[in-house]
């Protein structure tokens, strides 16, 4: 009879926790994370954007980028600026291109402008998202998002979502306590991406953004820091999307 009692103690814990997690929906986990970094209002107001970042691994790799975004356009300009001179990758709509410098970095340059390979379009469609958030618009970019569970991470409790893309599966990870996103693990043909998100800041516009992001890449397991700074719907020169 107790060994009755106790297995059907267990199994009332099992089932009880399993309940407890299903009800957590991932709609609930990203609504939390809107309402934590400065409400659903803003963000479905966000139109366009841009960003500052440096990349540093203490390594001849290190550069800083600008990022230009428009949302409705479909439209994305990074500017690499390495060695003082500017490597200008762009996509919009279903075109994609990258500019090089020509000649040395103090005359105006001249560009040699070559297609990107679709592979390589795609990677920035995903990142004009990637750089805020990977779940925007998920549902109307073909994305599918489940609830994996709770689990400890660096001593707090975190609730896991899988979101899974063609061609890319991300594992995002939100702290229970503020709902923010701290670390997103993103599997892509032959390589995953690890990010730590900290140190987040509001911007002007009212959302708040990690300024600080830690990579780890499992092709070359080297970790790169990249710090951010952020704009929202500020005018965007034209140019910046043309070819």
């Amino acid at each position: 009879m107790k060994k009755n009692i106790g297995i059907l103690l267990v199994i009332l814990l099992t089932t009880s926790l399993s309940f407890g997690q299903a009800q957590m929906s991932v709609d609930s986990i990203f609504s939390r994370y809107y309402a934590a970094t400065g409400g659903e209002a803003l963000w479905d107001g966000l139109k366009s954007y841009s960003m500052k970042q440096s990349y540093r691994s203490n390594s001849s790799a290190d550069y800083d980028a600008e990022v230009y975004v428009s949302l409705p356009e479909k439209a994305m300009h990074k500017s690499k600026i390495i060695l003082k001179r500017n490597f200008v990758y762009a996509v919009k709509g279903n075109e994609g291109w990258l500019k090089i410098p020509l000649g040395s970095y103090d005359k105006v340059a001249n560009y040699q402008v070559k297609d990107l390979s679709s592979g390589e379009q795609e990677n920035m469609r995903m990142e004009m998202y990637d750089l805020l958030v990977p779940f925007i618009n998920f549902n109307d970019r073909g994305y599918i998002a489940t609830f994996v569970g709770q689990e400890t991470l660096n001593g707090k409790k975190v609730n896991q979502v899988e979101l899974q893309g063609k061609g890319v599966k991300y594992n995002l990870y939100f702290d229970d306590a503020t709902g923010l996103l701290v670390r997103e693990k993103k599997a892509l043909p032959g390589e995953e991406i690890v990010s730590e998100y900290s140190n987040y800041k509001k911007c002007s516009y009212g959302i708040m953004y990690p300024g600080t992001t830690v990579e780890t890449s499992s092709k070359d397991k080297k970790s790169v820091t990249v710090t951010s700074s952020l704009t929202v719907n500020e005018a965007i020169n034209p140019d910046y999307f043309k070819r």
